[in-house]
């Protein structure tokens, strides 16, 4: 039971930083707001991967804290399949396309670059 309180805490931590991001002011039809904040999702879970994977001290809910609750609050895929949707019904093929390239791309070497972090730390 004590799980879901540590990911429900996580998760409102996660989503109220997603929004942070949100309300920056770029103007730009192509969603990099979205593309940044899931990159820096992924870095943050290859990070926590990463600390977590050769150190046995780290309780299970603080790993369900920010791998399940920070990370699934803070990460948008939801909103990124959304927005590469209404590109192409926008017609708008090359950015639609650029936009699930780079967000795929950059997120597997965001969790990388998150997992060498984490062993500058470690």
């Amino acid at each position: 039971m004590m799980g879901f309180l540590f990911v429900a805490l996580g998760g409102a931590l996660g989503a109220a930083g997603r929004y942070a991001i949100s309300l920056l002011p770029v103007k730009t039809s192509f969603p990099i707001l979205t593309l940044v904040t899931n990159i820096i999702g992924a870095m943050l879970i290859g990070f926590i991967v990463g600390i977590v994977s050769d150190n046995n001290e780290v309780s299970p809910n603080t790993v369900l804290f920010w791998k399940t609750g920070v990370c699934g609050g803070f990460t948008t895929f939801s909103t990124f399949s959304l927005e590469a949707v209404t590109l192409f019904e926008n017609k708008a093929y090359l950015a639609g396309g650029l936009y699930i390239f780079l967000s795929v791309a950059c997120c597997l070497i965001g969790i990388l670059c998150g997992k060498k972090l984490s062993m500058l730390v470690h």
